[in-house]
């Protein structure tokens, strides 16, 4: 699904305008953002949990030149989802 696809279905379950329901998913997904941002996680219950995950530093070869690299800790967004969204599938 595509976001453009999901704002169609928004607009026509909750009759909505699709530009006001764009703007709705918009401010949704910010604020889980700006959530997993000060908190670490997000919990919504029945869907999942969205939480920062710490990559560790690793070596990693350049395909092109064959070298050597030292790639450093990076942070990521990691999603788990509810049990209930793992039995709908």
């Amino acid at each position: 699904m595509t976001k453009a696809e999901l704002v169609e279905a928004v607009a026509q379950q909750t009759r909505l305008t699709k530009k006001d329901a764009a703007h709705l998913m918009d401010v949704v997904f910010d604020n889980i953002g700006k959530a997993v941002k000060a908190d670490a996680r997000f919990s919504y219950p029945g869907f999942g949990t969205w939480s920062i995950r710490t990559r560790k530093a690793r070596r990693i070869r350049n395909p092109q030149t064959n070298e050597l690299m030292k790639l450093k800790a990076t942070k990521t967004i990691g999603f788990r989802p509810a049990k209930e969204l793992k039995d709908t599938l």
